[in-house]
């Protein structure tokens, strides 16, 4: 689950760097740039859920130990 979680990372921050060549600033609500920062915002979430599920896994882990 640890590589996938980072592996999804890693692919979320491709594609917001992708997405940043795409922006037009003098008209960043309007076409093809809209659909560009909709993505971008889109790619941070999921990295944020992303780091959300690691720290939950390293609290379930730390938790099991401890009761053992």
């Amino acid at each position: 689950m640890r590589i996938f979680t980072y592996i999804l990372t890693i692919i979320a921050i491709a594609l917001i760097a992708f997405n940043i060549t795409k922006l037009d600033f003098n008209n960043l609500f309007e076409g093809e740039s809209k659909i560009a920062v909709i993505t971008i915002v889109c790619g941070l979430c999921a990295i944020i859920l992303l780091a959300i599920i690691r720290i939950s896994s390293r609290i379930e882990e730390k938790a099991k130990n401890k009761k053992s």
